[in-house]
């Protein structure tokens, strides 16, 4: 199967301290992918590299059936081809309503005003209204996002993202902060959508990372320490030295 996104030999250095070193990373067109590892692995500056916010000193980072190089492209092209990224503070409007903030998402207009009149009574309200239905906000379209909780918040920015259509989603720590009962619908909802996209999920919960059921990649150093279910990983003795702690 081909990769969606390959990173192959990847390094780079900040003030002679290398934070990525020679990692190599790939994931499938469909696929939900866990990132783990302590403070100062590198999980931070490796979505940076994908996004195009840092340029790694030396590798390649490949994007697509055509094998894309996205050290080409600017963060905003590598968001228009298909990767979006959600930060661990969510970021939205929180003036304005749930379906204001996703038709905003949809258009991404000059002119939010205008935008916002065409998209209520155009086509768009249907897609918008899938779109909170998705991430468990359907009933909650006309709150003021200022109004909704922790993790509503964290759903919402992941339905902003989801309305650009990317092909990939990064998501950093989006159990942080969040219920029992968020964390168990987030689970599902990142399951439900890595059926149809690639997600990698950067966590430091392990209980979370154990409920998505997923393929987990250990990072250390930069680079990859160990890779496999989350069984696998942690039986590994290196992981256990170096990021579970001994016993």
């Amino acid at each position: 199967m081909t990769a969606l996104l390959e990173v192959s030999g990847v390094s780079v250095s900040f003030d002679g301290f290398r934070a990525i070193n020679n990692l190599s990373f790939s994931i499938g067109a469909a696929e939900l992918r866990a990132i783990i590892g302590p403070n100062g692995a590198g999980k931070t500056t490796f979505m940076d590299i994908i996004t195009g916010k840092t340029r790694p000193d030396s590798g390649s980072v490949t994007w697509g059936e055509r094998a894309i190089s996205l050290l080409n492209l600017s963060e905003a092209a590598i968001a228009r081809i298909g990767i979006g990224r959600k930060f661990q503070r969510p970021t939205v409007f929180e003036d304005q309503t749930v379906a204001e903030n996703l038709i905003l998402a949809l258009k991404s207009p000059r002119n939010p005003f205008a935008a916002l009149a065409f998209v209520l009574t155009g086509e768009g309200r249907a897609r918008v209204a899938a779109l909170a239905a998705q991430v468990g906000l359907g009933a909650h379209l006309a709150r003021k996002a200022g109004e909704l909780s922790h993790g509503q918040k964290q759903w919402l920015e992941i339905a902003m993202l989801l309305a650009q259509e990317p092909r990939l989603l990064l998501i950093d720590e989006p159990a942080a902060g969040m219920t029992l009962a968020e964390r168990e619908q987030t689970t599902a909802m990142l399951v439900g959508i890595a059926r149809t996209r690639a997600v990698v999920v950067v966590e430091h919960d392990m209980e979370f990372v154990r409920r998505l059921n997923c393929r987990v990649t250990v990072l250390h150093e930069g680079a990859v320490l160990a890779e496999g279910s989350l069984d696998h990983v942690t039986r590994n003795p290196a992981v256990i030295e170096v990021y579970l702690g001994r016993g």
